[in-house]
């Protein structure tokens, strides 16, 4: 089994964060106090810790064509629950820096993938493939 990860990132309110991460993704709200909260995102935690003057960070490397943001985070998931995610961050009227498609069609390492920020500019890549065993192959 894979462990769940960890990952504490700056946002710049606290309340957008909740909406963001818990209403828009359905990331269920572990621990938090005035500075800080825990999601479980889809079973790994994440820590969106306050800093008023968070700015993202405006770097970006093409991939297949598309102007990949660096840094960005996220989870690989089943090509169902990505579906389903796409609909909803979709339906919440969040814009996608890079629409949910099929990466490297017909090619090693095919996936879906989308890009989003959230409310403080962190970016965000949600991933699938059709056959796992292309997540590491090169």
């Amino acid at each position: 089994m894979i462990r769940p990860f960890h990952l504490a990132f700056p946002v710049h309110d606290i309340d957008a964060a909740r909406a963001f991460y818990g209403g828009v993704l359905g990331c269920p709200e572990g621990r938090s106090s005035e500075s800080w909260v825990d999601f479980d995102l889809f079973g790994h935690q994440i820590v969106a810790h306050l800093d008023p003057a968070a700015k993202p960070v405006a770097v970006a490397n093409k991939v297949d064509g598309h102007d990949v943001p660096v840094p960005h985070f996220g989870v690989v998931l089943t090509m169902p629950d990505w579906e389903v995610l796409a609909r909803r961050v979709e339906a919440a009227g969040v814009a996608f820096g890079i629409a949910p498609h099929v990466r490297f069609k017909g090619q090693v390492g095919e996936q879906a993938t989308m890009f989003f920020r959230d409310p403080s500019g962190n970016a965000l890549e949600f991933k699938a493939f059709a056959d796992d065993s292309m997540l590491f192959a090169s």
